[in-house]
């Protein structure tokens, strides 16, 4: 999220009827991840395979208690997309979409921490590498405020400081099951392994009906769910955000539920589109824009298929971040422990204010919450350039929850 411009109105809840679902919405303008304004009112020649269409997780049904977003502890909402997915189609009403938005706010907030930690370890910015994750992070935090207020609109009430993910480990909700979700510098195993493994979509993955459900399944389903509930969409404590060249607004029908969803889905999460349809305003949906950094090129359309023939994509110079480990880092000399404990304290200063922007704070947290989201870069870099004493590699932000 960016910050600016803090205007706008928490209205009362809509009790216009909701209108018929309509056609599919194009892709969403680039979002920047930082530095626009806040109002609110609520060289491999890789092949890539295009992408058709969801498959759908048959799982066994259960009860409503199957969807608890419960799990081990540290691990927020793990298991829990395939209980939501497990409840049959007519036990999927309000309370149903309530636990599955959840789970898509933290799915959605987990993304951005390490998208930020390969962006801000960029050297120099300028280069395209460094632009096409730029953009990703904005349209990340982008998607975070569609599901919140989905969540609003649905009456409920996002939750993120309790939830946010702890690094590394596994996505929120069991999507991916097997991804391991780490901390590190901009290096082509970060990018292949954790970037373009959160954002693969459905198609080019060999999945079978047993295999975890993905995050374009669990996309689709929700949406499925809102057409059959057709609940009231009410717009008080939604908010609208200008981030980038993308507007949140509120969601009031069905027709910008449907919009809002897809918009998430075909940006990047389990995209079921083709490169062709995710190329909509020069823009590659995320999975093939970090294929691009992988393989050094840009992809373009060839007798042969998709492939990476195009402009080079030259790898960035990054500062050389190492993994954070379990627990964050041990015993870290006292200059470094104060730039951790610094920029710790500030992100959970963010997600408090995220919280409370889409409980009773409205514009006025997401502001702070803006200003937060702005002053982590300072001790992310400064940890970036510090040596680990004695191993290889630099320090770097834990984002740890306290």
């Amino acid at each position: 999220m960016s910050g600016g411009n803090v205007t706008g109105t928490r209205e009362e809840p809509d009790e216009s009827a909701i209108s018929p679902v309509g056609r599919r919405s194009v892709l969403a303008s680039a979002a920047l991840a930082a530095a626009a304004p806040v109002t609110a009112a609520g060289s491999g020649h890789a092949a890539v395979a295009a992408g058709s269409g969801p498959a759908a997780v048959a799982v066994a049904a259960s009860g409503p208690a199957a969807f608890a977003p419960d799990g081990p502890p540290g691990v927020p909402g793990c298991g829990a997309v395939a209980r939501l997915l497990a409840v049959p189609e007519s036990g999927r009403g309000a309370t149903w979409l309530r636990s599955a938005l959840q789970v898509a706010v933290e799915l959605e907030l987990a993304t951005i921490p390490p998208y930020l930690c390969g962006w801000w370890s960029v050297v120099d910015r300028r280069g395209e590498a460094a632009r096409l994750i730029q953009r990703i992070v904005g349209d990340e935090m982008y998607h975070l405020g569609v599901v919140c207020n989905l969540l609003v609109a649905v009456g409920g009430r996002p939750r993120m400081r309790d939830r946010a993910p702890i690094y590394p480990g596994p996505l929120p909700g069991g999507v991916r099951a097997g991804l391991n979700i780490y901390l590190s510098g901009l290096t082509r195993s970060f990018v292949h392994d954790v970037m373009m493994a959160i954002e693969a979509p459905d198609e080019p993955l060999a999945r079978t009906r047993h295999s975890s459900p993905s995050i374009g399944d669990f996309y689709t389903d929700l949406l499925r769910a809102f057409h059959r509930t057709a609940p009231r969409l009410s717009t008080r404590g939604q908010l609208s955000s200008t981030i980038g060249s993308d507007v949140l607004k509120p969601v009031r029908t069905l027709d910008d539920v449907e919009r809002s969803i897809e918009i998430v889905k075909e940006q990047g999460e389990g995209t079921a589109s083709s490169p062709a349809d995710a190329f909509h305003d020069d823009h590659p949906a995320h999975y093939y824009a970090f294929a691009e950094i992988y393989h050094g090129r840009q992809l373009r359309e060839t007798s042969h298929g998709w492939q990476f023939t195009g402009p080079a994509v030259p790898f960035p110079d990054a500062r050389p971040m190492a993994r954070v480990p379990a627990g964050g880092w041990p015993h870290p000399p006292g200059d470094v422990q104060l730039l951790v404990d610094r920029f710790d304290g500030i992100y959970n200063d963010l997600l408090a204010a995220l919280d409370d922007a889409w409980g009773d704070g409205g514009p006025r947290s997401l502001g702070t919450a803006v200003r937060a989201m702005r002053a982590l870069e300072d001790p992310a870099v400064r940890l970036m350039e510090t040596t680990i004493p004695d191993a290889p590699g630099n320090y770097g932000p834990q984002f740890r929850r306290l």
